[in-house]
């Protein structure tokens, strides 16, 4: 059961905001978010899913505990107005990325926020739980230039992590290490001109050539050319209907790397002529012929799947592989979900749950909406002329099992992979059991409602299972679901602001709290994997687990060197065979929304101690065999260089 601070405490009772078709409408502001709830929709979703545990054979109970506090890690992440004062339903709610990687060597992992506003945060890990600051000695705060995506990766071979920031207008920028926690910003040598509405980063070689090359996604054209507070370009009123115009169109840009640090933008080239909605992206080698393929999900309808030719072009397979996808999809993840070593595709839909039923008052908080598809439960509102068609869209969440050959069948509902207003995806195992988890980060902020982050239990790669509450993932630290979003004025500058009708003096707005991007990794080197979420507009989560003070652990961390390949092993094929079980890790950096990673492996083993062997399948063309390796350890494996 909740205590009680935690029914009393932040919590909405109504949404603020309807979808109307393709328009917006205000309704009152109503909502109180301090209002006491009895049997509230977080006890419900708590009592079930304690219930559902009764009949589950995975080990859940561990706990997550919050200790952002304790940390040393003091980074907000700040908002442009038009997603507090000035709302507008524009591509600027989708928040920021966290990208984590050991930027100096020491066997640590350091985490990076971006920001809209303010600076972006780096922050060294110095063990133990505890970070310092490290944002001006490294030169990567970026202030105010509106980030949203970062990556790190070795985009040069040298074994230093580079760190590649995408931002709204202003410029991409890319970073190169330099070493002793300092970074030199090489964007412009680097040949990175694009000045546009980019988002996701994602660094591969789509060549195989061994240097590291890079997509960046562009959303579309949903901005004016007037400026705001902290130099933002202020959003469009229609900016949620920019795909009925062709002329807001943004490429998706692939960019070789030519070595030494240059890079030359080569799209149309290679035949890849993505302009459709898209803030992230992910990769991986769906037709097993080495080289690997892209996967871009459309905000604002159909998804693209792009097989790559031999490192010679692209072709869009979309309708081969994937004839019907989610119509506004967000996150993106490859992953072996049964360990059957095929690469299952989970996409998560955000904007099909933006529909008025959806979010109608009347509906209040009931968890059976949150598990069904939007169509499944209540009418479309949305008109086939703004869907643009909808006869090969699926208006929920996506999980597309491989069955080999080339095969596909979207599973979603029957495993229990729907969720409600999802961003991001990070998978990886959390307990420790030799399959997958996943956590999906959730929620609008002002001025919606309230809406949980949903961790998803593999029960042995045949369906997941709700556990956000028995893992203390939710409700949020004391019960904290809310917090004064902003300020108003309503005598002074603010005075012709909607809410301030009637009123005058300062009068403070509250706002639902909601995540965007998240990480798994080993933060506390415990040997577990530990949780780090970034909140939009708030302090990140830094969720540090105790499943190592709760059960006997048996794993192997897996770190890839190349030499023929790319230094980071991106695109490798790793497996990992015990007592009969064999499984499959795709390294491909995409650690969560809007980000991607520089980490080892992680392997949960179950109750199993001795490890066969470890296969990996470089994309080199190279394949690497260790027998025998020491379980509870981390694995470092450099590629062979037997090749001419």
């Amino acid at each position: 059961m909740l205590s009680s601070p935690n029914l009393t405490l932040s919590h909405w009772t109504k949404p603020l905001l309807l979808f109307v078709g393709s328009s917006l409408q205000f309704s009152a502001l109503t909502a109180e978010l301090r209002s006491p709830v009895t049997l509230s929709y977080l006890e419900r979703r708590h009592q079930a899913q304690t219930l559902a545990a009764t009949h589950q054979s995975t080990f859940y109970s561990f706990q997550f505990t919050n200790q952002i506090k304790g940390s040393g890690i003091n980074f907000t992440h700040q908002i442009v107005d038009d997603a507090a004062k000035d709302y507008k339903a524009a591509h600027y709610d989708h928040g920021g990325g966290i990208a984590a990687a050991d930027i100096d060597g020491d066997g640590l992992i350091d985490l990076y926020f971006t920001s809209q506003l303010g600076a972006n945060g780096l922050w060294r890990n110095l063990g133990k739980g505890q970070f310092e600051a490290a944002t001006l000695k490294a030169g990567v705060g970026l202030e105010d230039q509106i980030s949203v995506g970062a990556s790190f990766a070795d985009i040069d071979n040298d074994g230093l992590p580079d760190l590649f920031v995408t931002t709204v207008r202003h410029g991409n920028h890319l970073f190169k290490n330099r070493g002793n926690g300092r970074f030199e910003d090489i964007t412009q040598a680097a040949g990175f001109s694009y000045i546009g509405h980019s988002s996701g980063a994602v660094l591969f070689d789509f060549d195989n050539d061994g240097l590291l090359d890079l997509l960046v996604t562009n959303v579309g054209k949903y901005t004016t050319e007037q400026k705001g507070r902290g130099s933002y370009y202020i959003a469009r009123d229609d900016a949620f209907s920019g795909h009925l115009f062709p002329e807001r169109s943004e490429r998706s840009l692939l960019y070789r790397n030519l070595g030494h640090g240059r890079f030359q933008e080569v799209s149309k080239s290679l035949n890849f002529n993505d302009e459709f909605w898209v803030g992230d992206a992910t990769f991986t080698d769906l037709n097993h012929d080495g080289f690997p393929d892209l996967y871009l999900p459309n905000m604002q309808g159909d998804d693209h799947y792009y097989e790559n030719q031999a490192g010679k072009g692209y072709l869009d397979r979309t309708a081969t592989y994937f004839p019907k996808t989610p119509w506004g999809s967000t996150g993106v993840k490859f992953f072996d979900f049964n360990q059957d070593g095929l690469a299952d595709l989970f996409v998560t839909d955000m904007h099909s749950d933006m529909t008025r039923q959806q979010t109608d008052e009347a509906l209040g908080f009931r968890p059976e909406i949150e598990k069904k598809k939007s169509q499944a439960y209540c009418a479309m509102q949305w008109t086939e002329a703004y869907l643009q068609g909808a006869s090969n869209n699926i208006f929920g969440n996506a999980f597309y099992q491989n069955l080999g050959n080339g095969k596909f069948k979207e599973i979603s509902d029957q495993i229990g992979a729907e969720t409600y207003w999802p961003w991001g995806i990070s998978s990886g195992d959390l307990n420790a059991d030799g399959y997958d988890d996943l956590l999906i980060t959730a929620g609008m902020g002002y001025p919606f409602r309230y809406a949980i982050n949903s961790v998803l239990l593999n029960e042995s790669g045949k369906r997941f299972f709700d556990a956000e509450f028995l893992l203390g993932i939710e409700p949020r630290t004391g019960g904290r679901l809310g917090k004064e979003f902003f300020t108003l004025d309503c005598s002074g500058t603010d005075r012709t602001n909607n809410l301030c009708q009637g009123k005058s003096s300062l009068i403070a707005i509250p706002g639902s709290l909601s995540s965007r991007s998240s990480v798994f990794l080993d933060l506390d080197n415990d040997d577990d994997l530990d949780v780090v979420i970034g909140e939009f507009n708030d302090s990140p989560q830094v969720l540090i687990s105790n499943l190592s003070q709760r059960r006997e652990l048996h794993f192997l961390k897996v770190q890839l060197q190349g030499t023929r390949s790319n230094r980071d092993g991106l695109g490798a094929k790793v497996l990992v065979q015990f007592e009969g079980r064999t499984l499959t890790q795709f390294c491909d950096g995409k650690s969560g929304y809007l980000a991607q990673s520089s980490l080892p492996l992680y392997f949960g083993l179950g109750d199993s101690k001795v490890i066969d062997f470890v296969e990996v399948y470089w994309p080199s063309g190279e394949r690497q065999r260790v027998t025998s390796p020491t379980s509870n350890a981390l694995l470092k494996l450099i590629e062979p260089n037997l090749k001419p």
